[in-house]
């Protein structure tokens, strides 16, 4: 069985545990190529790199997506024009690799697989702009896509808190903070 990684990293030959927002050395895979594409552009990082602000510690996360009782991929736009924002002329990669016994399977993520030991690539596929790629998995309804447009007000008042709770909780991560700012403006402060 093949599983799927994505990176904005060319080249790669071996994929290596990294810390990322849980604070643990992993590599993170899914059985479901779609499922990756969320992880071809950081949000946060792209809009601190397109705006100027400087930052050399790891990039926080900005993860708007949970899954349907299927099982489908959901990605949820919190802000207007969100996935194009994040997605749109991103050039990045999709590593295949084999699945090992050492892998272990997230018990909360569906098709999704950790492994905490470097990981040989079999192949890479290159994804040419990643918004693309995302509404082609829309189309083929491998992928569902909430626009902002179609937040009921209750999905709103949700996201306007959850965002002000993070920029209150993000002191350590200026980067964050810079990006929730802008993204949330009325209720980051």
């Amino acid at each position: 069985m093949f599983l799927y990684h994505a990176s904005p990293v060319s080249g790669i030959q071996v994929l290596e545990p990294r810390v990322s927002n849980h604070g643990v050395p992993l590599i993170y895979f899914s059985e479901k190529r779609e499922n990756v594409l969320v992880y071809l552009s950081n949000a946060v990082e792209k809009y601190c790199r397109e705006t100027g602000f400087a930052y050399d510690g790891i990039w926080q996360k900005w993860g708007p997506y949970g899954f349907t009782k299927d099982g489908v991929l959901r990605l949820e736009e919190y802000y207007p024009n969100a996935t194009y924002q994040t997605y749109a002329g991103v050039k990045a990669y999709i590593y295949r690799v084999e699945k090992t016994d050492q892998m272990k399977k997230l018990g909360d993520i569906p098709y999704a697989y950790t492994s905490d030991v470097p990981v040989p690539v079999v192949s890479c596929e290159v994804i040419d702009d990643a918004y693309k790629a995302i509404c082609d998995a829309v189309t083929q309804k491998k992928i569902e896509l909430l626009r902002f447009e179609e937040l009921t007000p209750k999905q709103l008042a949700w996201s306007s808190n959850a965002a002000a709770e993070e920029y209150q909780n993000a002191v350590d991560h200026p980067e964050y903070q810079h990006f929730l700012k802008a993204k949330f403006p009325d209720v980051c402060k």
